[in-house]
């Protein structure tokens, strides 16, 4: 399923959420043509060095482009850029705040010539505002949207282990994308998205916005379990292996007492009978619930909670989730061309007829010649630009 063949994306593009976005957009075919700095590249190329010398986020942000190194700094090296953006369906940047007009790439004025052309910035909050000018990293955008103010204990906040901010921002731009090609193909305009990661993240936080609606309390912090259902988290089992489990309604309540807990009194208990009076009494209640876990294997657990109904998972490690039985069964992995050789990747979500795209992470600047070709330079214009540093 390659519903974007023949879609050209030029994407002046640096750590997650851009990369991220025209990554899906490469994954349902279109050709992505990355622009990266002469000599370093995405600074994403050097955040670890986890994947047999390579960066683990590079290595998932990137497959399925084309590397361009330019630098747009250079009258040379942006009047190529410009050529680039002519012959495009999507210009993506998500470069520091003003940056992208500054260098005389911004949305107003890329469009006047390009009426056809789907321009979208990503940053840290928008433009106007008092944030405009913000740097925005991940964390930080967690922070403002009140992400961390719901994530972690009691006694401390907590980031969540993944870029959320990035990712909900690099999903926008992808999904407005696709929309506004949708739009052109009826119109024959093209549009400007202006997505923000502040925005995106608060529009995820949408639970704990309403929950606080006008002047409530927030949901409390409650570490892995679930803030106001109860039981809806993670239990220890006799052999070291944790647990999560969730009781959603009073029918899985009353069989989990009866069938799990093997005591169906429980059910009907004063304290314990309805989702509010659990929650209120968590400390005597996840007492029991744990005593009943610590007999019972963590395979154990989970095969007694699936047979009640209720719902169970195991907490994998991340070696356990690379060897998942039900990714397996369902033939997720595949494998994916590095700098470094192969690497197994995981399927695009969604897509079931005919074989993912897993064309190769690029080397920086693998795919300058070529492109700079097709663009009508000459061979010795090409390296003239590489010998000076440009491209």
């Amino acid at each position: 399923m390659r519903p974007l063949l023949g879609v050209t994306v030029v994407s002046l593009e640096q750590a997650i959420a851009g990369p991220y976005a025209s990554r899906q957009l490469a994954d349902l075919g279109a050709r992505v043509i990355k622009v990266e700095r002469p000599g370093a590249g995405d600074f994403a190329r050097s955040y670890d060095s986890r994947v047999r010398g390579l960066s683990s986020h590079f290595v998932w942000a990137n497959r399925n482009k084309e590397s361009l190194t330019l630098d747009i700094k250079d009258p040379r090296g942006r009047d190529v850029l410009l050529r680039l953006i002519a012959g495009a369906d999507v210009f993506l940047q998500n470069l520091a705040p003003g940056a992208a007009a500054r260098a005389g790439l911004g949305a107003e004025e890329l469009r006047a010539r390009h009426p056809r052309l789907i321009v979208c910035d990503i940053s840290g909050y928008g433009a106007p505002g008092p944030y405009e000018g913000r740097k925005a990293y991940d964390l930080l955008v967690q922070s403002e949207a009140g992400l961390l103010s719901v994530t972690g204990t009691p006694e401390a906040v907590a980031k969540a282990g993944i870029a959320v901010s990035d990712i909900a921002a690099g999903m926008y731009a992808y999904s407005s994308v696709l929309g506004a090609l949708l739009e052109r193909g009826r119109t024959g305009a093209g549009t400007h998205l202006d997505v923000s990661m502040l925005e995106a993240t608060v529009e995820w936080m949408g639970f704990p916005l309403y929950y606080a609606h006008d002047g409530a309390g927030p949901p409390p912090r409650a570490g892995a379990a679930h803030a106001t259902i109860f039981p809806y988290g993670p239990f220890a089992a006799g052999d070291g292996k944790v647990v999560l489990m969730a009781v959603q309604n009073e029918r899985e309540w009353r069989a989990f007492c009866a069938t799990f807990l093997g005591r169906p009194e429980l059910a009907w208990h004063p304290r314990f009978a309805t989702n509010a009076d659990r929650d209120a009494h968590r400390e005597e209640l996840g007492g029991l619930i744990a005593a009943r876990f610590a007999e019972l294997t963590g395979d154990a657990a989970v095969e007694l909670l699936s047979a009640v109904p209720v719902a169970g998972a195991r907490v994998n490690t991340l070696a356990e989730v690379w060897e998942h039985p039900q990714l397996a069964a369902r033939g997720r992995w595949h494998e994916v061309a590095t700098p470094a050789g192969p690497v197994r990747a995981p399927a695009p979500p969604g897509p079931t007829g005919g074989a993912p795209r897993m064309d190769p992470v690029p080397a920086l600047g693998e795919h300058t010649r070529a492109i700079l070709g097709e663009l009508g330079l000459s061979g010795d214009e090409v390296e003239t630009l590489i010998a000076d540093g440009v491209a």
